[in-house]
């Protein structure tokens, strides 16, 4: 399988030529899908089965940030500004059955549109947990302050997704909730004390039990000083891959992020230099995604064989 290390993302509701053509001369990893390029679902159908035969690959890797709430990307087809992370985990809290059944019946509908679209990713669960300062970047896209009720739903999400066949991506690893800024914004610093951010940050991240996870572009003062988690070796090997046995495909959250240099260059091979498996481009600028393109690695061993693994599972 011979792809190149990112995830790119398209202008508009239909390719343009030269988006074709990067698609076909570049091969990235796989698309990835937003409000910007979802009109109906017809149009969505078509979308994802014209990329799927310029790569030739019924499995191709395309993915959606359907969370729900704040984050619907396919709100031009449904309204699920209501149905939050945090409303399902205030319904478990005040009732679990009540909580758990309604969180699958909403997750199994999500799953089929999905599925009915051409979608085979979705970047859920979002395991950060909600702090009293946490930025609003963050706020209810969280399902709860309570840890207990973080593990219960994610495993829950991990369930359903699979019986769909359909791949989750688990953020902002290795936690995100103790950050006070908005990390599209600026840089975040998050000064808390390496036992704390394990027993409590981190606790959700822990043998996660999915094909894939995205970074947070957070510094973790305590453990790497300089770089942030995106970029740093020490963060990815000794604890995402180690302490938190996370085994799958490490992606890096958006490199255009203001978290992040203006270097998108620089960004990328970082990312993927200390321990990232793909890097994330959310902009869709056809000449910026070219450039990137043309200048990131193809995959290495560890990410053909998992990505192997995930079409078995699409099977």
């Amino acid at each position: 399988m011979k792809r190149k290390a990112i995830i790119i993302s398209i202008k508009s509701f239909k390719l343009s030529k030269g988006e074709e053509k990067l698609i076909v001369n570049h091969k990235p990893w796989g698309i990835i899908l937003f409000k910007r390029n979802i009109k109906n679902l017809k149009q969505l159908k078509n979308l994802t089965n014209k990329i799927r035969s310029l790569i030739n690959d019924k499995y191709y890797p395309i993915l959606v940030d359907e969370e729900g709430g704040r984050v619907s990307r396919l709100s031009n087809i449904i309204n699920t500004k209501t149905y939050s992370q945090a409303y399902f985990g205030y319904l478990y809290e005040k009732n679990k059955i009540l909580g758990k059944n309604s969180y699958i019946e909403y997750l199994y509908f999500i799953c089929q549109l999905l599925k009915e679209g051409g979608i085979n990713i979705n970047t859920i669960p979002v395991l950060d947990i909600f702090k009293k300062n946490s930025n609003s970047i963050i706020g209810n896209r969280s399902f709860s302050k309570k840890i207990n009720t973080v593990n219960s739903l994610k495993n829950i999400c991990f369930d359903v997704l699979k019986k769909n066949k359909i791949g989750s991506v688990s953020k902002h690893i290795p936690g995100h909730g103790s950050s006070k800024v908005d990390t599209h914004k600026q840089v975040s610093i998050i000064k808390k004390p390496l036992k704390d951010l394990l027993i409590n940050d981190f606790n959700t991240f822990k043998n996660i039990n999915c094909h894939f996870a995205m970074t947070a572009h957070i510094i973790y003062k305590n453990i790497d000083p300089i770089f942030n988690a995106t970029h740093s070796k020490k963060i990815i090997n000794d604890f995402i891959r180690k302490r938190l046995s996370f085994k799958g495909i490490l992606i890096s959250d958006d490199i255009s992020m203001k978290a992040l240099s203006d270097d998108l260059i620089y960004n990328s091979k970082k990312a993927l230099e200390s321990g990232c498996n793909l890097v994330l481009y959310c902009k869709g600028n056809l000449r910026e995604s070219t450039l990137l393109l043309r200048n990131i690695n193809f995959i290495d061993s560890f990410t053909k064989k998992k990505t192997s693994e995930f079409y078995r599972f699409l099977r």
